[in-house]
């Protein structure tokens, strides 16, 4: 298959292995896509970057601190200059901290909602102005299943995901007539590193999280990424303010 060829995709956190940003850029490497990752963790991105290459795609990639708005005008910046337009912006870069209400710090809620919501408004806006000049693009932005329903726990992610769902459709009423479209994925338990980090913050919580996936089992992170890539590609042309998700079958209880 060759999804897609001759379109530039972007994916940001695409650094950690087993990460939803990694699995993305190697789906999108299997479909044709030219791939540019970004990420603050410069030896796992350029891991990442090698394994990409080694199959076959053609990748750009250089740390990015999704929270800087200058080095968001840098990045779309480069990509113009080197490829000269941006078919697909995949905005993954997050983070997730796990704990009681009561225990967060104000400096918790704002790096949460900094690297999760904030990111994602600078991403989709300075991608907006090249997709626009071109006419077309493809903008997916992740959110969660905390982004839909309760989760005791995960407040302040839910109130960064929450965001970032409601913030994707307003955008994509937005340039519905432009040929943009703006979607969101929203996965339930993956077995990612972010999951083994909340193993350790949070082991109890965890538990209670494994107990309510009616499929009975975390999530692949290539489970996401076939979501993504169906978003990102033509296959989805007429689909734009909609929340995939791929959750086992969590929020259907």
């Amino acid at each position: 298959m060759a999804r897609l060829t001759d379109k530039i995709c972007l994916i940001t956190g695409a650094a950690s292995n087993p990460g939803l940003g990694h699995a993305t850029a190697r789906r999108f490497a299997e479909e044709g896509a030219t791939l540019v990752l970004t990420d603050i963790d410069e030896a796992g991105l350029s891991a990442c970057a090698e394994e990409m290459t080694a199959l076959g795609a053609s990748v750009a990639s250089w740390r990015q601190d999704v929270t800087s708005e200058s080095e968001w005008t840098d990045t779309i910046a480069r990509i113009k200059e080197q490829f000269g337009r941006l078919d697909v912006i995949v905005n993954n870069a997050g983070i997730a901290v796990l704990k009681p209400v009561e225990q967060f710090t104000l400096a918790d809620y704002t790096r949460q909602m900094d690297v999760n919501m904030t990111s994602v408004f600078l991403g989709t806006q300075a991608a907006l102005v090249q997709m626009r000049e071109q006419g077309s693009g493809s903008i997916v932005n992740m959110s969660s299943v905390a982004g839909i329903v309760g989760v005791p726990g995960v407040s302040v992610y839910a109130a960064s995901k929450g965001g970032v769902r409601l913030f994707s459709k307003t955008v994509a009423m937005e340039c519905a007539r432009e040929g943009i479209r703006c979607n969101t994925v929203h996965p339930g338990v993956i077995n990612t590193n972010m999951q083994g980090v909340a193993l350790r913050d949070n082991p109890e919580q965890y538990e209670i999280l494994q107990q309510t996936i009616p499929m009975g089992y975390m999530g692949e992170p290539a489970d996401i990424a076939n979501a993504v890539l169906y978003l990102a590609c033509d296959e989805s042309k007429y689909v734009t303010g909609t929340e995939l998700v791929v959750d086992g079958g969590m929020i259907s209880q």
